[in-house]
């Protein structure tokens, strides 16, 4: 008897628990392409908050000074904007696997996987781009505008962790 009420348990229950195991791994395979872009956006975020916080007190700083404010500073608080949209990118090619019925359920974890490594990798990047354009804005205001090449070479180094990331993670989205 009791044999038989454990197999009825378990022919009630399997079907339970795999349905469960698909919803939740829905649910992760989804939450990868929304965090590449969350956390891509919050690097990116934050590395304009500290380049422009930079750029506010140059300009300040030259406005006391009777010179023209100058307008370098406004390229390097924008360039950590890009790593925002090489998240995007990824997210659009996950987005594919998403809508795909057959592809998706077998290839949640991988995508939770590359959403993650993307938003970290486009956010670290986007964080230390941020680091070295407040640098390189105090370099310019100090330096009365000599090495803007330098700080931008500096700048683009960062910016390829984040185009690395973005090429290698987008070789590893299953074709659609």
């Amino acid at each position: 008897m009791t044999q038989d009420l454990l197999v009825s348990q378990l022919t009630f229950t399997l079907p339970l628990l795999w349905a469960a195991a698909e919803t939740l791994g829905g649910f992760f395979g989804q939450m990868g392409h929304v965090l590449a872009f969350g956390m891509a956006a919050f690097g990116s975020a934050v590395g304009i908050g500290m380049a422009g916080q930079a750029a506010a007190g140059a300009w300040a700083k030259e406005a006391r000074a009777g010179r023209n404010l100058s307008f370098a500073y406004i390229i390097l608080v924008g360039m950590p904007i890009s790593q925002t949209f090489y998240a995007m990118i990824v997210m659009g090619q996950m987005a594919g696997v998403v809508d795909d019925a057959q592809l998706f359920p077998v290839h949640t974890g991988l995508l939770l996987g590359i959403g993650i490594a993307t938003g970290l990798g486009e956010m670290l990047s986007a964080w230390m781009q941020g680091l070295i354009g407040v640098a390189g804005i105090r370099a310019l205001a100090d330096g009365e505008g000599k090495g803007l090449a330098f700080i931008i070479i500096a700048m683009g180094i960062a910016e390829t962790v984040g185009i690395l990331t973005m090429v290698f993670l987008l070789g590893m989205i299953p074709a659609a």
